[in-house]
């Protein structure tokens, strides 16, 4: 099932503010928590659309994605979990009330985002391929401190508060008898390591943000909405977590003359009634260059004639689809009396009737002389 769009889930405008979104989310997420619907087996799935929306619109980086290239740039690493993976402003109520576990925190490497890049091509580019440099601003292992987040030769140390768990259990006695519950840790705010002497380069947070020039290769016979991975070269992990990846996402611009259908091109030529009566050669455009085609005698207009191997090459396989060419046989607008002569007599040979119009005057006149 499609998923809905994050502004809908949460009934604001793509205007929004970060004020409204919140109030926004504050409503839906009091109304849906799962433990208040204990009866209501679809309000675990509708809390878990509303914080997955929320997470996304409440971060400008990724609403600015999700604006752009939809939900899967948006998740950045290709889905949503509800294991840790938000900060509620209700963390704190739902912890103490629920049992905890709503506002933990993920400590230890995190894997860095994805991130996805629109590529306008043109047709002939995407039949042939093409390299192309592009530019991606990212955030980027910080090269002074190794990603430690610490200055060298110091690294981080093991969280005394927590002893690198990231969490801390806390016991409290509640209306319902004694609850544990764990809370993210304050002295390492979750990661688990502590850093004293802060990197001087990235101010601790092991990375920094960079513009990176990178080349590109885009394979032939790739179409609109084709997504291209390039693993590795997405954003930096946290706290030594491995890149993301780079999605380039193809978008192929509309040709003045060619028409793509999957690996085929469709392309219109017109010819002259007596070039469709008598057949003849002409030439027409592909993707390679002018080519003859021959046309049969007695062609139809709207006839198509295939050209064998002159479309797209295949993505996924070997060979080129084939380019189809739509015949439209035209109709002289202004005739000499020669060439109107000429078509008088052959209209005779073939007993064609092609009386002129002689007027509605004349028509009245003829109809009532008898």
């Amino acid at each position: 099932m499609a998923k809905r769009d994050y502004y809908e889930v949460l009934g604001v405008s793509r205007h929004a503010g970060q004020d409204e979104i919140k109030k926004a989310y504050r409503n839906l997420a009091r109304k849906w928590h799962p433990d208040s619907n204990r009866d209501d087996p679809e309000a675990q799935e509708k809390f878990k659309e509303i914080n997955e929306a929320y997470e996304v619109l409440r971060d400008p980086d990724r609403r600015q994605r999700y604006d752009h290239f939809g939900h899967e740039a948006a998740q950045g690493q290709g889905g949503y979990s509800t294991q840790g993976g938000f900060d509620s402003p209700f963390g704190d109520i739902f912890e103490s009330f629920f049992g905890g576990g709503m506002g933990q925190r993920r400590h230890g490497p995190q894997r860095g985002r994805d991130l996805a890049y629109e590529l306008d091509i043109t047709l002939e580019e995407a039949a042939t391929g093409v390299e192309r440099e592009i530019s991606i601003p990212r955030w980027e292992e910080c090269d002074h401190c190794e990603g430690t987040g610490s200055e060298p030769p110091e690294k981080p140390v093991t969280c005394p508060t927590c002893g690198g768990s990231g969490q801390i259990q806390m016991e409290q006695q509640t209306l319902l008898g004694r609850m544990v519950t764990a809370r993210t840790c304050p002295k390492c705010d979750g990661t688990g390591k502590v850093i004293y002497n802060p990197c001087r380069e990235c101010g601790s947070e092991g990375r920094v943000q960079r513009t990176r020039e990178k080349e590109i290769k885009i394979p032939a016979g790739v179409d609109t909405g084709i997504r291209l991975r390039i693993p590795g070269e997405g954003e930096a992990g946290e706290r030594g977590g491995p890149p993301g990846d780079l999605y380039i996402v193809i978008r192929v611009k509309k040709h003045p003359v060619f028409q793509r259908q999957r690996d085929d091109i469709l392309v219109d030529r017109s010819i002259a009634f007596t070039q469709a009566a008598l057949g003849t050669t002409i030439i027409v455009p592909t993707l390679d260059g002018e080519a003859e085609l021959r046309i049969p005698e007695g062609t139809q207009s709207g006839r198509i004639l295939r050209m064998r191997g002159k479309g797209m090459p295949r993505l996924r396989g070997s060979g080129r689809g084939d380019q189809h060419v739509v015949i439209k046989v035209e109709t002289p607008m202004k005739l000499t009396e020669k060439e109107r002569d000429l078509l008088k007599q052959l209209a005779r040979l073939r007993k064609e009737d092609v009386s002129e119009d002689r007027g509605f005057f004349r028509k009245v006149k003829d109809a009532f002389s008898g």
